[in-house]
This record gives structure tokens, sequence and C-alpha cells, in this order.
């Protein structure tokens, strides 16, 4: 590959990294019941970068998602977490890789 098209690809990278931080954004959990209850909320480990997961996601990158699902940082949102946020409505950071929401909570 040339160094144009590495210097195209990477700045392809970066236009979906900067879109996805575009929409990004917090969200209370009721407003997210209905996506949970379709099985589409993907729960992501405050220790992660929600944008990379998303980036990682969106690009069917199945090595870095299967670590991360391996160390328990990424999964289904279950329904023990979903009783909790419920309960006090948290509000967390969204972003949709559809038809996948992936939330994070917001840090305090």
């Amino acid at each position: 590959m040339s160094n144009d098209g590495l210097e195209q690809e990477q700045g392809a990278d970066e236009d979906i990294r900067a879109k996805l931080n575009r929409e990004t954004g917090k969200i209370s959990w009721h407003e997210l019941e209905k996506h949970f209850a379709s099985g589409n909320v993907v729960f992501v480990s405050p220790e992660l970068d929600l944008i990379e997961v998303a980036y990682q996601v969106s690009q069917d990158n199945k090595t870095a998602v299967e670590a991360w699902v391996k160390a328990q940082q990424l999964g289904a949102a279950t329904d023990e977490q979903a009783a909790q946020w419920c309960a006090s409505n948290i509000e967390l950071w969204a972003v949709v890789v559809a038809p996948l929401v992936l939330v994070q909570p917001v840090k305090q």
C-alpha cells in the first residue's frame, strides 16, 4: 500500500471515530429500556474508551471484541444491571452501532 493509501485509510478511520464521538451522548436509563427489552443494549466497562469500543464493533474487529468479552469488560446488559439502573434512573453515555446501543456509566 502506498503512503497515500495508508494516509487515506487512517483519515477514514479518524472520520469514523469523529462521527461516533459526535453521536455519543448522555441518556437516562428509562429512555433505553425499550432497547434493553429488544436485547440490544451492550455494557461497556468504565475501564474502556467507549468511542474506541464502538469503533472496533463497527469495524467488526472480532479479536478485540472477543478479548473484551472474555475479560468481562463488554457484554449484553444484564437483568441485574437493568434493575439497578431503573431504580436510580441512572444517566449513561450511549452510542449506537446499529442495531446495538453501547452504554457506559457516566463517571462521577
